[in-house]
């Protein structure tokens, strides 16, 4: 009497999911990867602005960051189980929008200098870091977002 209103146990949600191909798994340990560079980064950034700016601040910002990464961590959790909008919402908002919040700082800075040690002037090792984890940051989204379109992952998306 499996799913009856008499049942001891509740009949199924969802039909069983079957483990995701290689690529999803690499698509989401890229998201994790980024995820994780994108909180140190922050972590960082914080503890510079710590002596100048109100820890009020500080922590709502530092909350909202959190917020988001949260999302993205469920939407990607989402994504190892084949959903299809999942997919669609880390291409154009990872992919797309964060991708490019994450490399307009960088690319502003590089067109503005008049010459190339000018990039490496003020280099400190906080500064160094920040630029490590912003570098893994981007990596891991791109290997992240062409992992969601190879072969047999998008046989994965279709199936569901």
């Amino acid at each position: 009497m499996t799913g009856t209103a008499f049942s001891s146990r509740p009949a199924p949600l969802h039909a069983p999911v079957s483990a995701p191909p290689r690529p999803v798994r690499v698509a989401f340990s890229a998201l994790v990867v980024a995820l994780l560079a994108g909180i140190a980064e922050a972590i960082v950034r914080a503890a510079l602005a710590f002596d100048e700016a109100d820890p009020a601040d500080l922590a709502t910002g530092f909350g909202m960051r959190l917020a988001i990464y949260l999302a993205v961590l469920a939407v990607a959790v989402r994504v190892t189980r084949g959903d299809r909008w999942a997919r669609l919402v880390i291409t154009v908002g990872i992919g797309g929008f964060g991708l490019l919040s994450l490399i307009i700082e960088p690319l502003a800075e590089a067109i503005s200098a008049k010459e190339l040690r000018d990039l490496f002037a003020d280099l400190t090792p906080a500064s160094v870091s920040l630029g490590v984890f912003r570098a893994v940051h981007v990596a891991a989204v791109l290997i992240a977002i062409p992992a969601l379109y190879t072969r047999p992952a998008r046989r994965y998306f279709h199936k569901r």
